[in-house]
């Protein structure tokens, strides 16, 4: 109930109370999802290569602890000259 007030103050341009309608409604939207259309056209690049680096340090990491494991378990084998 308070968020439709908030909702009808927000949308209501001049002082005479008037009906919100479904096309204030869609207008309002309109003007908020382009400005953060934007802001996500901007942050994607930087997004990406985050992503990448995250991935191979992950790829690393899984390498090298496992590279681990198997020495730790792996028999040595000595070889004697007679």
């Amino acid at each position: 109930m308070m968020t439709v007030r908030l909702l009808g103050q927000l949308l209501l341009a001049s002082e005479e109370p008037r009906r919100v309608t479904l096309s204030d409604v869609e207008d309002k939207l309109r003007s908020l999802g382009g400005s953060t259309e934007s802001l996500v056209k901007d942050a994607a690049p930087p997004a990406i290569g985050a992503l990448v680096a995250g991935g191979v340090a992950a790829v690393a990491a899984v390498y090298l602890l496992g590279r681990r494991r198997g020495r730790r378990r792996a028999s040595v084998l000595e070889i004697r000259r007679v």
